[in-house]
């Protein structure tokens, strides 16, 4: 029977309204930006003018009426220990409505990654526009990363309380209103709308692969999460590399910042196409969007494949798994921002020419979609835990071998083999912790156990740029000395606490060890 709560879509006028509101005003700082086109694309030292502050006021009161439309009218009743009572059946084909929801989720992740992989391209014109010092120019990327961390807790708390659906949106709706980090004449202003910016993007990662988890069938769904996130990851940073070489030598640095706008005003228009999480609508009293999934994806009550265990033992296996893909999420965000993104500096360091380190790196990075596809294809086949334990191993190899002596090192088929055993560990690892974690966690905190781990993947960026302030640049070897050790220990970790989850469905994962 369904309950009496309102359903949120009596709000979605006051929805669009904001949205509406938001769009207008961005669209006003645009005049300002076409008058600067002709002077080198150079805002700094303009004063504001009465169409931004306008746009600004439009902003200021269109966000809270789009997130108040967005919110669902009534709050779901769960605790953190509800479990997975609707799931398709693992017959359940995929249909042209899976293909859908999946187009607009990639697309989502690609916005997501294309903010932070946008900061290498926009620093070099933000320091000449400002004037700047590489050392202050660093306090941009370290605000728009700890934006992104500060995110992935955030929207993953807000996905287990309000939906998925609506966390998406959210996040959407302050990644457009952000886009006018590209129109602020002042620096100071940049650090402020990119550290919102990161804050609003940084959530998507973890709450897609939540909500995929939920509304895919346990046949194909380990296969989807790590192939959805891979791609995601791999189309962020081609996107950010094609739209730096398309649009900033023309438009200048300021509009990498501004794609925001109309990428996340497609990505709201594509919102029809994004569920919610079924046992969300089933609590909201929105019986008919529960039918609806019925009839596109499957999706039907379905008992527990077990009685549940304890809530104290449930509690202590998931604080066991959490702090071992914390510390693998650690370690791995470490190399991935401290090794792999300093590389470049070190290899010139090293003797090799700014074309060839930059040859040699762009070798091993072919391999990113093939080792996603690899991994997609071991971890659905294969075993999930033994995915993602082998990844951690082939990251630790290419650490140990950049402890090889400099002599050997310097050769450069070793170097290339090295480095690619870098590039092919932390690809495989990240593209399938994400998706582990969110098939290990009960629905009631599925989204903030998710949001941990995708904030702890980040945490190292965050740490890499205050030491880059503080003028510590670490070296090949030396990062590999310091990350070898936490490296290791994840593999442990993950061996003892992690489980096998391919091909179970959510309720007997949830019901048992």
């Amino acid at each position: 029977m369904a309950t009496t709560a309102t359903p949120p879509r009596s709000r979605m006028p006051l929805f669009w309204i904001g949205c509406a509101l938001i769009a207008v005003g961005v669209a006003l700082h645009l005049p300002m930006l076409a008058m600067a086109h002709s002077m080198g694309n150079h805002l700094v030292g303009m004063p504001m003018d009465a169409e931004m502050y306008a746009g600004m006021a439009m902003i200021i009161v269109g966000v809270p009426l789009a997130i108040f439309g967005a919110l669902p009218a009534q709050r779901t009743t769960h605790d953190s220990h509800a479990g997975t009572s609707y799931e398709a059946p693992d017959s359940t084909p995929l249909s042209k409505h899976h293909a859908a929801v999946l187009t607009v989720l990639i697309f989502g992740l690609i916005i997501d990654v294309m903010k932070p992989a946008t900061l290498g391209f926009v620093l070099p014109g933000l320091r000449a526009e400002y004037g700047i010092e590489k050392s202050v120019a660093a306090y941009l990327p370290f605000v728009a990363l700890t934006g992104t961390t500060v995110g992935s807790f955030l929207w993953g708390w807000l996905a287990d309380i309000y939906g998925r659906r609506s966390s998406i949106l959210l996040s959407t709706i302050l990644f457009v209103s952000t886009s006018i980090c590209g129109a602020m004449p002042a620096f100071q202003w940049n650090l402020v709308m990119c550290f919102l910016m990161g804050a609003s993007a940084g959530g998507m990662l973890p709450v897609v692969y939540t909500l995929l988890a939920e509304i895919m069938p346990p046949k194909h769904r380990s296969w989807v999460l790590v192939l959805v996130g891979g791609v995601g990851l791999v189309g962020g940073y081609l996107a950010a590399s094609f739209s730096a070489h398309t649009f900033e030598p023309v438009y200048g640095w300021r509009a990498l910042w501004l794609q925001g706008f109309p990428t996340g005003l497609i990505l709201l228009a594509l919102a029809r196409w994004i569920p919610e999480s079924p046992r969300f609508l089933k609590e909201q009293g929105r019986e008919d969007e529960l039918a609806d999934m019925e009839r596109k994806f499957g999706i039907v009550p379905r008992r527990r494949a077990a009685v549940p265990e304890d809530a104290a033992v449930a509690t202590q296996r998931h604080g066991k798994l959490t702090a071992a893909l914390v510390i693998t999420a650690l370690a791995w965000s470490f190399v991935n921002f401290g090794l792999l993104l300093w590389l470049p500096t070190d290899l010139e360091a090293r003797g090799f020419s700014a074309a060839v380190a930059s040859g040699i790196i762009a070798k091993s990075a072919l391999l990113a979609l093939p080792t996603i596809a690899l991994g997609a294809l071991l971890y659905s086949r294969w075993s999930s835990k033994k995915t993602l334990i082998l990844t951690i191993a082939l990251t630790l190899a290419g650490l140990a071998g950049a402890l090889l002596p400099a002599p050997v090192l310097a050769d450069e088929p070793v170097l290339i083999t090295v480095i690619a055993l870098l590039v092919v560990g932390t690809n495989g690892l990240i593209a399938v912790l994400l998706p582990y974690a969110a098939e290990n966690y009960p629905l009631g905190i599925r989204g903030r156990a998710t949001g941990l781990i995708a904030g702890a993947s980040k945490v190292g960026g965050v740490a890499v740029q205050a030491f880059a302030l503080a003028g510590l640049i670490p070296t090949l070897g030396g990062a590999a000395v310091a990350l070898l050790a936490p490296m290791a220990i994840s593999i442990g970790l993950v061996g003892y606490a992690g489980r096998e989850t391919r091909g179970r469905s959510l309720r007997e994962l949830e019901a048992t060890g």
